[in-house]
């Protein structure tokens, strides 16, 4: 089970007007001490099941100087900055052996997305998420150094299992809630307190978008 506190560590399954849905309470993290086969183990169920559409959150630290904190952020693509690669190791037959990442997170449903957020007045930015271990929040050299790589938003989770799902097939939308801020030469400190506060009040505006292109699919 997940050991971070907001996340339960449950799957639910249920429907969302005519759609079969199955949720993840929360998630398991790689700096839990979890292996990345584990971490990434709801998405081959996924897989099993066949989901052919996944929708992650997560919090994140923004480092584009454009971003408030609050702000929904449409992930356009990742870096992957975790030690360990999900498809490490024998290759599941789900995917080819060095699968392309080109599109790994779908455009059409990001401009589905864009659509809804406009009709009812939310803001978006879009940006890249880079994925790093944690636990620790990044140091002001670190957000520095993530932005100038082409980072948008940090944090600890997202890019494992989005990559397995890209390796099955599965199309993939993301939303990263700003829930603190690291720019350049304005260090901030931040806690795990101020990122769930942060994150419990932007997560409505959030579930609008995701419920509206899931009753439009």
């Amino acid at each position: 089970m997940s050991t971070v506190e907001g996340h339960a560590g449950k799957l639910i399954f249920g429907k969302l007007g005519n759609k079969d849905i199955m949720a993840m309470e929360g998630r398991f993290h790689y700096y839990e001490g979890y292996s990345m086969k584990e971490v990434t183990f709801p998405i081959r169920v996924m897989y099993e099941l066949g989901i052919e559409t996944l929708f992650v959150s997560n919090a994140s630290g923004g480092m584009n100087p454009e971003f408030k904190i609050g702000d929904l952020m449409i992930i356009t693509d990742h870096i992957n900055f975790f030690p360990e690669h999900p498809l490490r190791g024998k290759n599941f037959p789900t995917g080819p052996r060095f699968p392309d990442m080109h599109e790994t997170y779908d455009k059409a449903l990001i401009a589905e997305a864009d659509k809804i957020a406009a009709e009812k007045g939310i803001r978006v930015v879009h940006g890249v998420y880079l994925g790093v271990q944690g636990p620790t929040f990044e140091t002001p050299a670190e957000y520095k150094m993530y932005h100038r790589m082409g980072g948008d938003a940090v944090g600890m989770s997202t890019v494992p299992e989005v990559i397995v799902a890209h390796h099955c097939g599965i199309k993939t939308f993301g939303i990263s809630i700003i829930t603190d801020l690291g720019l350049e030469d304005c260090p901030v400190e931040v806690s795990h307190d101020d990122v769930q506060a942060a994150a419990n009040k932007a997560q409505p505006l959030m579930t609008e978008i995701m419920r509206e292109m899931i009753n439009r699919a």
